[in-house]
């Protein structure tokens, strides 16, 4: 069985400035790599530079967003950063119609009761992000910066 370990850590995340009012909401969009089915989850990175790797891929979207420096709080987190298809391009499985294997990794967490998950990037491995199933344990940190993706 997988262990859960308590987790104090600082985390980063990339909001439209719309949502910088409330810096701990959940994902608007109905299915993500970690939630569908109107399951919540706020996806953040362990770094700056992590949360700008995740984004991307959704950056020619026109959306104006802020880099928002947090601080993840919980008491039970689960760490699957070892898991390869935790890291997998989930979008192009479910686009051909199939339930992406992140759902399953998500589902089985939330059925252990973890607060949050731990994942690496795909695209540099050598960065983390993770998964907030409770977003309430997410608080403010500041302060908000502009984000400058690079191009």
């Amino acid at each position: 069985m997988a262990e859960l370990i308590p987790i104090d850590i600082p985390v980063w995340r990339i909001l439209p400035i719309e949502l910088l009012d409330a810096p701990n909401s959940p994902a608007r969009a109905p299915a993500g790599r970690f939630h569908h089915s109107g399951q919540i989850a706020a996806y953040a990175s362990l770094s700056a530079e992590g949360a700008a790797v995740a984004m991307k891929r959704y950056l020619t979207d026109g959306i104006e967003r802020k880099l928002v420096p947090m601080r993840l709080t919980c008491e039970r987190a689960l760490d699957r950063r070892s898991d390869p298809d935790a890291s997998i391009v989930w979008q192009d499985i479910h686009a051909g119609g199939q339930t992406p294997p992140t759902w399953a990794i998500s589902d089985e967490a939330r059925l252990l009761g973890a607060q949050a998950m731990l994942y690496t990037s795909r695209s540099r491995p050598d960065l983390s992000h993770v998964v907030v199933f409770e977003p309430n344990c997410l608080s403010f940190v500041g302060p908000v910066t502009d984000f400058m993706p690079d191009n």
